[in-house]
């Protein structure tokens, strides 16, 4: 199982069935919060919905196409950091990431992908990470921007969420990049 330690009493760790309660009561408290930027909050009902998304991700972390995590600080569920699954030909993937309301501004995110690019880059060897962010998301935008990612450009009209369009900016890493950094 996947586990890491991101700073004391902070870490991510592979969904498990019985963290479903929890992450559904998490998307439900944050849901207005969540549902401005990500399309999957809407079809996110009930946590029978979380525990289908729970068995997609262990069968794609068991093909070892990458793991998708809940973020726990002091033994709570505070959100998520997901890898998309891996394209092995071109060794590259992408991450998203969401974080309960109240944990916003305390760096969190930050210092969690932190520990996914080593784990993607270092022992993955990955060549390339992603991350996109709905242009006007200058929260989520901040992050990579804060891990050095290059602003490669806009995906104009490239997701539907919440009843419309966003335009999606792609920020790309590269395995060299993230050595030298």
């Amino acid at each position: 199982m996947f586990r890491r330690k991101v700073a004391p009493g902070i870490e991510i760790r592979q969904f498990e069935m019985r963290d479903a309660e929890l992450a559904f009561a998490a998307v439900e408290h944050n849901r207005e919060h969540l549902r401005q930027w990500l399309p999957w909050v809407d079809y996110t009902r009930t946590s029978a919905d979380i525990r289908d998304f729970i068995s997609r991700v262990q069968v794609q972390f068991d093909a070892n196409q990458g793991p998708q995590v809940g973020i726990w600080v002091n033994g709570a569920f505070s959100g998520s950091l997901g890898c998309h699954a891996i394209d092995w030909a071109n060794r590259s993937s992408s991450i998203g990431y969401w974080i309960d309301a109240a944990q916003q501004g305390r760096g969190l995110i930050t210092r969690c992908c932190v520990v996914m690019l080593d784990y993607l880059f270092h022992e993955m060897a990955l060549h390339r990470v992603e991350i996109r962010c709905g242009t006007g998301n200058r929260r989520s935008c901040a992050i990579p921007e804060r891990l050095g990612f290059t602003r490669e450009g806009v995906v104009r009209e490239a997701e539907w969420v919440n009843d419309r369009w966003v335009d999606l900016v792609v920020w790309g890493m590269l395995e060299q990049d993230w050595r030298n950094r």
